[in-house]
């Protein structure tokens, strides 16, 4: 299907879901942003009312809350919090494969109790076309809870969400992936507040060094660090700011992966 095929194609399942109050899962990000927009922009028509709900995880980084709240009112959309611990709620402290599987159950299931609340039926969420081809156990809980993901039904790439983003003005289109914390530990290891705020912590501070896409691996106390790979000339510029921010926050051996950022690295066990 052509770009101009799948714009058409989501701009019609848009109109016809705001003929009655909708709720995005609001995130901040380039995907739940353009969902947010665009159904906003069809509930205009019909006088509906959207709902962009951020939940408030132990696994994302603490944050994106306000910035999600910035950008959700600056969309036109009413903005709501839920706050949950997935850790406990979800089973997953020990870092099970199925996490995501548990975790998306577990937090689209709180989500729904706050639609009923709000009485919202038409509840949305950004899964991309890119997301079905790589291991993504939480989409299934998606589809088992009747969650409508119209990015991915109407085939839009990540590049193509960013495409139609920009277009619309939209500040988070170039905004990088931000997937939870649990990511960055092996699968079977115990997860921990503290060691969640240690990689948010030192992946702020590469990122703010200018690196794009960064993520921790963290192996006990070695520390993989993943940057893109036509960015390490300018990282081993920053080698030893990085080596000491790191140092200082517990990590005792400090490395970059030579096959750089790829989404997913902790899933080849799998």
């Amino acid at each position: 299907m052509k770009y101009e095929e799948k714009v058409q194609k989501l701009n019609m399942q848009m109109r016809r879901f705001a003929r009655q109050d909708i709720a995005v899962a609001f995130s901040g990000g380039a995907d739940s942003s353009l969902l947010l927009k665009l159904a906003v922009d069809a509930a205009a028509v019909f006088g509906s009312n959207v709902y962009g709900i951020l939940m408030h995880t132990m696994l994302h980084p603490a944050g994106e809350a306000e910035e999600a709240r910035t950008l959700a009112e600056k969309i036109g959309a009413k903005f709501c919090v839920v706050s949950v611990d997935e850790l406990q709620g979800a089973g997953i402290l020990d870092n099970p494969a199925d996490r995501c599987y548990r975790c998306k159950k577990y937090l689209f299931e709180q989500l729904l109790r706050e639609c009923s609340i709000l009485g919202v039926s038409v509840v949305l969420e950004g899964t991309n076309g890119d997301d079905l081809h790589t291991y993504r156990p939480g989409f299934r809980a998606v589809r088992e809870l009747g969650i409508l993901s119209p990015l991915a039904d109407a085939e839009f790439t990540k590049a193509e969400v960013r495409k139609l983003g920009a277009k619309l003005g939209i500040s988070a289109s170039e905004k990088p992936a931000s997937p939870c914390l649990a990511t960055r530990f092996p699968y079977g290891t115990r997860l921990s507040g503290e060691a969640m705020r240690r990689v948010e912590q030192g992946e702020r501070f590469i990122r703010e060094k200018g690196f794009y896409n960064v993520r921790l691996r963290v192996h006990g106390d070695i520390v993989r660090i993943e940057v893109d790979i036509k960015e390490f000339q300018e990282f081993m510029k920053e080698r030893e700011a990085v080596t000491a921010c790191l140092k200082a926050l517990g990590y005792r051996y400090i490395t970059l992966d030579l096959e750089g950022f790829r989404s997913g690295s902790m899933d080849i066990s799998l």
